[in-house]
């Protein structure tokens, strides 16, 4: 009997990965928010891959005209009518450049097929400016085109009309930010919750100084530079706070992928009074006054505002499967017991 328990919880637990988050160190502030205004921009280009092996756009106009606009300007005059394309295609590239990046910095780029080219597999990107919504040139790219294609899929396996070219682009135009000088910058969360921005102020204050910090809204925390630190130094005091600590607060969450049977349970989440019949099974959960049903080897009785988790092992030791386990999740959530944000993939 025990190593059928033993084996049945085993693939219970095989199939349901149940995380219990506790608390922890804390994260550093820079995993948590950035400074407003230092963020990457986007960049769009358009040219020509090259080298096809016949696989190129067919007899698609502007990939014709951009070919021959091309060549014209090398000098070379023929009839357009003579040009093929079957070894060229038009693409489309995207590429974000980071903030802070200095001219001679790489960047990779993605270039996707715009006309019916049928594969870029083996093409040469020939060179082509990367612009801005300013419609400034802040790259150049160039580069031999890599798919990447898992090993052992063939051709019609794969995505051939997308293709990244890692380091494919070299920065030509800095986007100017200066950071010496300014008196007060603002620090957002990426996770806007109103604990978690009162707890970074107060972590900043306690290690920098009081006044240093103040929480402007559920996102944003305001942030006064030193006087000595204004004119040079102001990247070391972004340093000093991106370095602290602190443990975020969220709200209480269950997440369920109903097709793989996972549930991520957040740290937080209780159940109020209920009580669920699921097939034989019932479970009770009692207010701290009431009395288990007596006699019943498959009823399980836990007191009100139990965790989520101490539910779940529960269940588990009586044998519940995955399946089950999520429709009486989802059951205690539609009677309002479960005290916490349900979510479904």
């Amino acid at each position: 009997m025990k190593y059928l328990f033993r084996k049945i919880l085993a693939a219970c637990l095989m199939v349901l990965i149940c995380f219990v988050a506790g608390p922890a160190d804390g994260a550093r502030i820079k995993d948590m928010a950035a400074i407003k205004g230092v963020r990457s921009n986007q960049l769009t280009g358009y040219g020509l891959v090259v080298g096809l092996n016949g696989t190129g756009d067919g007899n698609i106009l502007f990939t014709r005209q951009s070919l021959t606009n091309m060549l014209k300007r090398m000098n070379i005059h023929f009839d357009k009518s003579q040009v093929s394309v079957k070894n060229v295609a038009a693409v489309m590239a995207t590429a974000s450049i980071p903030p802070f990046a200095r001219i001679g910095d790489r960047i990779d780029i993605t270039i996707s097929s715009l006309g019916d080219a049928k594969s870029l597999k083996g093409g040469t990107l020939l060179m082509m400016p990367l612009k801005g919504i300013d419609g400034n040139i802040y790259a150049i790219a160039q580069g031999q085109v890599s798919l990447a294609i898992p090993a052992g899929a063939g051709d019609r396996d794969s995505h051939l009309l997308t293709a990244r070219i890692i380091n494919g682009a070299t920065v030509e135009r800095e986007i100017p930010y200066n950071l010496d000088g300014k008196k007060k910058l603002v620090l957002s969360l990426f996770r806007p919750d109103f604990t978690t921005a009162r707890r970074v102020a107060d972590t900043i204050n306690a290690a920098l100084g009081d006044g240093i910090a103040q929480t402007i809204d559920a996102s944003a925390i305001g942030l006064n530079v030193p006087v000595n630190m204004q004119k040079k130094n102001v990247a070391e005091f972004i340093a000093d706070i991106e370095s602290l600590a602190v443990i975020p607060d969220s709200i209480a969450k269950v997440v369920i992928n109903e097709r793989t049977g996972t549930v991520v349970i957040g740290n937080d989440v209780t159940i109020s009074g209920v009580a669920v019949a699921h097939g034989d099974l019932s479970v009770v959960i009692n207010e701290p006054q009431g009395n288990a049903p007596p006699g019943q080897a498959s009823v399980m009785e836990l007191p009100g505002t139990s965790t989520i988790g101490e539910l779940v092992n529960g269940l588990n030791s009586l044998g519940v499967k995955p399946r089950d386990l999520i429709s009486i999740l989802e059951s205690i959530k539609a009677a309002g017991a479960l005290q916490a944000k349900l979510e479904i993939l």
